[in-house]
């Protein structure tokens, strides 16, 4: 779901979408009046942001509602995090052993 999720966020009118329905839902209809790009473009790029798991879609009869589904967001700020966390680990461990290295120095001047 990650990889479908970063594909779909590779399109600068898909992260518009997003940013129209990240308040609350709107229509398809209404999503499409924001963009100059036919209705049945604006369905196809909803479809990929619903399979990406980033949007939810409801329907009340003839309509569908589109919104954000914040668990997908959730999901691929875990993965980038991942990554963060990572380089503030190796970060410390740096930090750390010239920490280690510098006392190791100063015990070493003193001695000399």
């Amino acid at each position: 779901m990650i990889d479908k999720a970063i594909q779909a966020l590779t399109e600068p009118r898909r992260r518009d979408i997003l940013h129209l329905v990240r308040d609350g839902e709107l229509t398809s209809s209404a999503i499409a009046s924001h963009f100059d790009v036919s209705a049945p473009a604006i369905s196809q790029h909803l479809k990929v942001l619903e399979e990406a798991g980033l949007v939810v879609v409801r329907r009340a009869g003839t309509k569908r509602f589109y919104g954000i589904r914040r668990e997908g967001f959730a999901e691929l700020m875990q993965y980038i995090e991942s990554f963060w966390d990572d380089s503030l680990l190796r970060l410390k461990e740096a930090a750390e052993a010239e920490e280690r290295r510098q006392h190791e120095f100063n015990q070493q001047q003193r001695h000399d």
